[in-house]
């Protein structure tokens, strides 16, 4: 078994303004970046998720820097299947991971990006999530075995042997597989092949639910694996008290909701089945469980950024244990600004979670 596992996020944009971080300059720049994934190592982080999209740096470029530039850093690279070709992408995971030896971590995503922009044909999300599970199973397969042969419906190789293959040890075959969705395809996915499913910040009953439906898929679909590990991308507002905690939030909250303008609602509104159960978590109310805030949402927040814990490092650390209690071992971390976060969460928190 893997895990626990506490991991920070890293933006990888061209663009300042992430997610309101008000710094003005460095951005994309391989200094700034290197800089947060050192503050990162140095405040207890195990790595960092790095944002992927199109029209940024490429996030394996960047996890290669970051990885030559630390010592024991994790970057937990996004990719794309319809970017990559799966023996293109072993092959190169497979060399960082012999680089960096075995700190290397994958984020499969099968969300809509700007395929058109880099050549993707397939926009269907039932193709989409078929063509990622033949992914992970190649790449598994390539990252394990030698002379592969495959002929599936969306990829095919013909004894294909990946050198050198992955770093292992006694515990470890090759990088830890993560994915994340929400809609039954992308669990069905998750049952089959990931290592580790992702979720967003829903509340300790609908994590609950959701493990309890994962497990009875593995089953259904004759997991081939070690048992499906599961993980937590969140944001986290904490400060030195509850009450500072709060206000911070509140504040943060306005800010967003002063720049996003009265269309964020509807514009969020139209995705994906995972962004979608978020949302409507804010008809349940304002705060759920001890210290889930669902207004974010409201105001224009996506993905990881729709719903925080807010509170003291003991306030949010009670809250993640709780989830931990329901068998969430991974966790991806992050508020703004990044690198005085970075450090504030780390200290702060990780020493209460370890």
């Amino acid at each position: 078994m893997m895990g626990p596992e506490f991991l920070w996020y890293i933006p990888n944009t061209v663009e300042p303004g992430h997610r309101g971080d008000d710094r003005a300059t460095g951005w994309g720049s391989v200094e700034y970046s290197t800089d947060l994934a050192r503050t990162a190592e140095a405040h207890g982080w195990g790595g960092a998720l790095l944002g992927t999209g199109w029209g940024r740096p490429d996030t394996f470029t960047l996890a290669t820097a970051l990885a030559a530039r630390t010592e024991t850093f994790k970057p937990l690279i996004a990719v794309r299947p319809g970017y990559w070709q799966p023996a293109h992408f072993a092959a190169a995971a497979a060399t960082l991971d012999q680089l960096s030896r075995g700190r290397v971590l994958v984020n499969i995503v099968s969300g809509l990006d700007q395929p058109a922009a880099y050549g993707d044909p397939h926009s269907d999300p039932a193709g989409r999530y078929a063509r990622t599970r033949e992914f992970l199973r190649l790449v598994r397969r390539l990252w394990t075995e030698e002379d592969v042969t495959f002929d599936g419906e969306y990829f095919r190789v013909g004894r294909s042997t990946v050198a050198p293959r992955p770093y292992a040890t006694g515990t470890r075959a090759h990088p830890t597989l993560y994915f994340g969705g929400a809609s039954e395809a992308a669990e069905r996915v998750s049952a089959a092949e990931a290592d580790v499913q992702l979720f967003w910040g829903e509340p300790l009953d609908g994590v609950a639910e959701r493990i309890a439906r994962l497990k009875a898929l593995s089953e259904e679909v004759g997991r081939r694996h070690p048992p499906l590990q599961f993980g937590l991308r969140i944001t986290t507002v904490v400060r030195d008290t509850t009450e500072e905690a709060w206000r911070a939030a509140e504040e943060k909250v306005a800010r967003t909701a002063r720049s996003a303008g009265e269309t964020a609602w509807t514009e969020n509104g139209r995705t994906a089945a995972g962004q979608q159960r978020l949302l409507d978590l804010a008809a349940r109310g304002e705060v759920l469980d001890t210290c889930l805030y669902t207004t974010p949402g409201t105001v224009g927040g996506k993905g990881a950024a729709t719903t925080w814990l807010v509170g003291s490092a003991a306030d949010v650390a009670t809250a993640l244990d709780n989830y931990r209690a329901l068998g969430v071992t991974h966790f991806v971390l992050s508020d703004t600004p990044y690198q005085q976060e970075t450090a504030r969460v780390g200290d702060q928190l990780l020493p209460r979670l370890r």
